[in-house]
């Protein structure tokens, strides 16, 4: 078995078992409500925020590429148009 593999399998038993050990009620308070819920439910919840937030963030991100032309000015570049000879026009037609 590969490494990732083995650290994955331990993981799944680490958290089943961490699961089933704590199965009891917890009172939870949201603003001005009071209910009970499982821990395990809580656990799960925040297990799969952080599952989601970890690959929102992990993603790469698309990369902005500019090209020499926008990063450097060229000031001593001719103007549009003029960038040919008399000759040039004359060869090409």
């Amino acid at each position: 078995m590969r490494l990732p593999t083995i650290f994955i399998l331990i993981a799944t038993i680490l958290l089943t078992i961490i699961f089933m050990q704590n199965t009891g009620e917890v009172k939870v308070t949201i603003l001005f409500g009071e209910f009970y819920m499982p821990k395990l439910v809580i656990f799960t919840g925040i297990f799969v925020a952080a599952f989601i937030m970890g690959v929102i963030m992990g993603r790469p991100r698309k990369s902005r590429r500019v090209s020499d032309f926008d990063r450097h000015e060229d000031t001593d570049a001719p103007p549009a148009g003029k960038t040919m000879s008399d000759e040039d026009r004359d060869y090409i037609s």
